[in-house]
């Protein structure tokens, strides 16, 4: 049975926990294949909030299994410590599933990444300064350690042996700061985080295969979004992997011909934490009042989220980026207060209109956004159970955010409840 990647198609914080924990239903696998505890999942179950960063949402059911494949960089002390708060709520992790070919964040790249944003001043890329990008850098540079050398002391010390050989001078002579204790860190490492997470580690390549191939449902879930993708997003401000659907192939180690459905997320408007460019960023009352009602706070650092109009032009390229086959739209119901919404349809600058991002930076900068206005509904959705129960102001800016971007939205969530979403069909 083909696999179903769910990706966000703006600056993360779409909702993506959220809808996996609604697809998960009726999977049996569920892979997390990029990022680090630097991207938050926040699910609400009968009133509980499960906010989550390495396990994958599917955990919360018992009949899912739950893998973190090799394209995720680990903290051993996160994932432990996460693992045993859902234990302590009840949650079954015993099922989990780590990669063997995982890469692990190790101190001194917690230790850089604070370091290195600091230095940068004004200049910093508004990281969360929790050693992701610096682990991803150490894996291309084919220096990093996996989380299948914790199962070999031997090999561990050696490793860690010649990357602080490196990192120690660094850390020591350009900022002043003293050298890591190698045989603590191992110790720590060994001692205290290996025998939890021994018992995870697998072949997770060949567990997914297997699932695929006896006719079982994989969900692959992405972290961070389209627009933070390293490759495709707003570099500089970016995270250190592909989260686009793409990477899902890499980071689980399937083939694109296992993959037949991409759900793409999205929110009714757009947020973004850290620096970089946000042509529909808002301000004043309007931004006050999405951050309030949509609690945009991140999940992980509790920075508070810049908030902006919906912003069609991104959603374009999301798409295909993604080869989406449908949108789910989440937090309509953030927008109820609103008597008009607006929605970016194009940008223009120097002249030009531009219907897709434009690929220069230095443009992108500059751009200026085209909107739309629609009438507001001015109505509480949060109930809404059926289509029929949306405004027919709702219905019609959902209509016209599917037209905009031509693709189906097919989901439209009215609240941050497991089962507060609307099936749509225009």
């Amino acid at each position: 049975m083909p696999a179903t990647v769910v990706v966000g198609t703006q600056w993360g914080d779409e909702g993506k926990g959220k809808l996996t924990d609604l697809l998960a239903r009726d999977m049996d696998v569920v892979v997390r294949y990029q990022g680090g505890h630097n991207a938050g999942h926040t699910i609400v179950v009968g009133g509980e909030v499960f906010a989550l960063q390495l396990v994958p949402s599917g955990v919360l059911y018992p009949h899912i299994t739950p893998v973190i494949g090799n394209g995720v960089v680990v903290d051993p002390a996160v994932l432990i410590e996460e693992m045993d708060a859902l234990a302590g709520r009840g949650v079954d992790t015993a099922r989990l599933m780590v990669s063997g070919n995982a890469h692990l964040i190790m101190p001194y790249h917690q230790e850089l990444d604070r370091l290195t944003e600091r230095f940068l001043g004004r200049n910093s890329l508004g990281t969360t300064k929790r050693g992701i990008g610096p682990a991803y850098a150490d894996k291309a540079a084919r220096v990093g350690l996996r989380v299948q050398d914790l199962l070999d002391p031997k090999i561990f010390r050696q490793k860690l042996d010649v990357a602080l050989r490196e990192k120690n001078p660094i850390l020591a002579k350009v900022y002043n700061r003293l050298p890591l204790d190698g045989a603590a860190v191992a110790d720590r490492y060994l001692d205290e985080y290996a025998p939890r997470i021994a018992p995870l580690v697998g072949d997770t390549v060949s567990f997914v295969h297997e699932a695929l191939s006896a006719g079982r449902s994989v969900l692959l879930e992405g972290a961070q979004a389209t627009f933070l993708d390293l490759d495709h997003g707003t570099y500089p401000f970016v995270t250190s992997s592909n989260p686009i659907a793409g990477g899902a192939c890499t980071g689980a180690g399937v083939g694109p011909r296992q993959i037949d459905t991409v759900i793409g997320v999205a929110k009714a408007y757009v947020t973004r934490v850290g620096a970089g460019p946000f042509p529909t960023e808002c301000e004043g009352e309007v931004s006050d009042l999405l951050v309030e009602r949509g609690h945009e706070f991140g999940t992980n650092t509790g920075r508070r989220r810049r908030c902006g109009w919906f912003d069609a032009v991104m959603l374009r390229q999301a798409v295909r980026l993604n080869s989406l086959s449908e949108v789910a739209l989440t937090k309509l119901d953030v927008l109820d207060p609103l008597p008009v919404v607006k929605v970016c349809v194009g940008y223009e600058a120097d002249g030009e209109r531009f219907e897709y991002p434009p690929y220069h930076q230095s443009v992108l900068h500059r751009v200026r956004p085209v909107y739309e206005e629609m009438a507001g509904w001015q109505e509480d959705l949060s109930s809404a159970t059926t289509l029929s129960d949306l405004p027919e102001a709702a219905r019609s800016y959902v209509r016209f955010l599917s037209e905009q971007v031509g693709t189906e939205v097919r989901l439209v969530g009215v609240g941050p409840g497991r089962d507060q979403f609307v099936h749509f069909a225009a």
